[in-house]
């Protein structure tokens, strides 16, 4: 993208407030935020957040190292988890209520989906913590839905934003301009 994706403005906020903050207001209380490059910016950023921190120390490393890590320092107490990249600023609380009251339903694994297309976040039981505790990196969480079709529930949402990261400097800028109504902020 050419551009730390974390901190790029997003309204009134920057892409990884947004996301923390639509975690929030989903009733999501315990958040473990991975950070690598800048890290030290992004706890600052997020120094008022409540959130917990997971270092990675290689940050060009495959995203199930991260999950990992976050995976370390989760609550035994806790019984499912949502995995929500930090690129998908635009998710709406309603959203991430319905994934998780779905999982309340009885889904050992839950995807969201909008026009047939997956998303995030994703949640995970805790019966398969182990297995994200040692994801294969070639396969990463695609390959660990695949593998457990037959047990994910595909939730329909109705946000087209569960399946837009921000890969590209215009997949920024065409997101912000659809969910504000404007380009972002001089940066």
């Amino acid at each position: 993208m050419g551009a730390f994706k974390p901190l790029l403005p997003f309204g009134q906020q920057t892409v990884i407030e947004s996301a923390v903050g639509n975690l929030r207001e989903a009733d999501v209380n315990d958040i473990i935020v991975v950070v690598g490059h800048r890290g030290d910016e992004i706890r600052h950023k997020l120094s008022n957040a409540r959130v917990s921190f997971a270092i990675n120390s290689d940050p060009d490393s495959p995203m199930a190292t991260s999950i990992a890590l976050g995976m370390d320092q989760v609550d035994e107490q806790f019984d499912a988890v949502l995995i929500a990249p930090a690129d998908h600023p635009a998710i709406s609380a309603d959203a991430i209520k319905s994934i998780m009251n779905e999982w309340k339903s009885g889904a050992l694994l839950v995807q969201p989906e909008y026009a047939d297309r997956g998303g995030h976040p994703v949640l995970v039981d805790r019966r398969y913590f182990d297995e994200l505790l040692r994801l294969d990196p070639k396969v990463g969480l695609r390959g660990f839905f695949a593998q457990h079709r037959g047990e994910t529930r595909r939730l329909p949402v109705n946000s087209p934003f569960i399946a837009r990261d921000m890969d590209k400097w215009e997949d920024y800028l065409s997101l912000h301009l659809e969910v504000f109504g404007r380009a972002p902020r001089q940066i």
